[in-house]
């Protein structure tokens, strides 16, 4: 009996000495957080030369209206966690990553929401939708996105006018060629160039009450009528003259009907 308290009484102090072992090695690696102090805040915007929504300052001046800016604070204080929930709430900010290091810098990186389409409704509704389908406040930011105006609720924005607009920049004749979208009041799709005084009429968007399928009927839509305006901008408008018609209308299958300007004689 007495040998096998020994023995365990061995193995339990064998097991106690690893464990200081293994505490002592990993307050060697690791330093109490609790003796450093954050000296510096590094703030990482992602595409910030291109995408301007939000800059460091505004990061910064986020961090002290909710009390989590970091520097001079003890590190252990310093909760990466709340610093990122707390930016993910700033409209602008699609991504928040914060973590700390030992020589006393917390970095913090953001990636920002990427907008498609300016939105500037009848009911002077101003504000953005991002490649998410989510809508973004109005701001100071200028960008070279293509504009929609006229009836548009929110609803009707992200549903269509957005999938809309994603389709036409992400094709090259379209997005060299046109500048505006135009909603009229019975929904139908105008399309104002660059050049020129003419508008291009597409008729009513296909609708859809599943987002998947709206995004694919809406492509074919604008791949069918931008393969026939093409057609029409080689073969039939030098001949015409591209100053002639107010309007060049793609609504009716195999068919370009085109408006002349009043002035215009026959």
């Amino acid at each position: 009996m007495s040998y096998r308290l020994k023995k365990v009484g061995l193995i339990l102090i064998d097991l106690l000495l690893a464990a200081y072992i293994v505490a002592s090695f990993s307050a060697f690696n690791k330093p109490e957080e609790k003796l450093y102090v954050c000296k510096d805040v590094e703030i990482v915007i992602e595409d910030a030369s291109s995408h301007a929504f939000i800059d460091q300052k505004e990061v910064q001046n986020r961090l002290d209206k909710s009390g989590l800016n970091p520097k001079g604070k003890a590190l252990s204080q310093v909760s990466c966690r709340q610093i990122e929930e707390a930016l993910k709430k700033t409209p602008f900010v699609k991504t928040a990553e914060c973590y700390k290091t030992q020589d006393g810098t917390v970095t913090v990186g953001i990636t920002q929401r990427m907008p498609v389409v300016r939105i500037k409704a009848n009911n002077n509704d101003d504000f953005y939708i991002d490649d998410q389908d989510c809508i973004m406040p109005n701001s100071d930011y200028t960008s070279d996105l293509i504009i929609a105006t006229g009836a548009i609720n929110r609803a009707y924005a992200v549903r269509y006018v957005s999938p809309l607009a994603r389709t036409l920049m992400a094709d090259d004749l379209c997005r060299n060629l046109f500048e505006q979208i135009n909603i009229t009041r019975d929904l139908g799709v105008e399309l104002v160039p660059r050049i020129g005084d003419n508008v291009i009429y597409l008729g009513g968007i296909p609708e859809s009450n599943k987002k998947s399928e709206r995004q694919q009927i809406i492509e074919e839509f604008v791949k069918t009528k931008m393969k026939r305006l093409e057609l029409f901008y080689k073969y039939g408008l030098p001949q015409a003259g591209w100053n002639k018609y107010s309007e060049i209308s793609l609504e009716f299958d195999n068919q370009v009907i085109c408006k002349r300007k009043l002035n215009e004689e026959d």
